[in-house]
């Protein structure tokens, strides 16, 4: 049995301090407001990513530092930079292993398959954030300083999950309402299951080739928004939905008053396009294989049922 650190109590960083403690391992799991799932080899603790001097104390003598921080969309540029740093001295001042949670942001637009060997070319203010994290971090690596692998989500799918799709679309389409997504609706796109991905930094943490390199989360779906609303309207027994394209002026309208909304028309080239994910390296060298979509459909149904 071995203590490992979560943070961030998000639907990833729960679904991994569930997977580690359900084999058996102890977790502290570390949050702003010490939340997270009840599980009697959970610890949460209640603390301030950005501060390294207490991020020290608790992941001192720890196997691995999984990060799956993230600060509210809309405040990216002033507070992820200090809470990555913060993290990144703590596992180089303890030398303990670092797991970090990615997305696919630093890549830029990529016309064909995104591969984990594309150079990072971000466009887009959150992407270079993204980008700037790994680097900083890989720097450390190659230095010798902390052994750090990141792990690469694309949308995210499953209860609890935020994305374009289930903020959206998923929750109108389970509602029978109209749903209109700025983006192509018709295109294919690779989801992540929340829970693909908590296993997938689980196996990059227990397998000593991981290090030093990125990985990509196995695709629960590769389907278009069309296809992937109809099917999560058929699991939940609602009627056939409503879809409809915003427009980039539309969009821009919702983010005058809300925050979040107006940080999404810089990464439109995600759903503007075919945006599909390789991750075969993934499942060939550390064993991840993708939950089929019905399964994660279900489960997004059966939440939305008990709300």
């Amino acid at each position: 049995m071995s203590l490992y650190v979560v943070v961030g109590a998000g639907a990833t960083g729960s679904a991994t301090a569930r997977l580690l403690a359900d084999s058996g391992e102890q977790v502290r799991l570390v949050t702003r407001r010490g939340s997270g799932p009840a599980h009697e080899r959970i610890e949460l603790v209640r603390a301030d990513a950005t501060d390294s001097s207490r991020l020290i104390e608790l992941t001192a003598g720890t196997a691995a530092v999984f990060n799956c921080a993230m600060p509210p969309y809309d405040r990216w540029p002033s507070e992820f930079p200090p809470l990555a740093r913060a993290l990144l001295t703590a596992v180089e001042r303890t030398g303990t292993d670092y797991v970090m949670l990615g997305n696919t942001y630093g890549y830029g637009p990529v016309d064909g398959p995104v591969t984990e060997d594309l150079p990072m070319r971000p466009t887009s203010i959150k992407g270079h954030i993204r980008a700037q994290m790994w680097h900083e971090a890989l720097d450390a690596h190659d230095a010798g300083r902390v052994r750090v692998t990141e792990v690469r989500a694309s949308d995210y799918l499953g209860a609890g999950a935020v994305s374009p799709f289930t903020l959206m679309v998923g929750a109108q389409v389970l509602n029978g309402s109209p749903v209109s997504y700025p983006g192509d609706l018709d295109a294919p796109h690779s989801w992540t299951y929340t829970g693909d991905a908590a296993r997938t930094l689980i196996a990059a943490a227990r397998h000593e080739k991981s290090w030093g390199r990125a990985w990509h989360v196995p695709s629960t779906s590769g389907a278009s928004v069309r296809e992937l609303a109809a099917r999560l309207a058929a699991t939940a027994g609602s009627r056939a939905p409503e879809l409809g394209r915003m427009t980039v002026s539309e969009l821009e309208e919702i983010g005058r008053t809300n925050p979040v909304m107006a940080e999404v028309p810089e990464m439109l080239y995600l759903y503007d396009r075919p945006n599909v994910l390789d991750a075969s390296i993934t499942t060939a060298a550390l064993n991840v294989t993708p939950t089929e979509t019905a399964t994660v459909l279900d489960e997004m149904a059966t939440a939305h049922s008990q709300l």
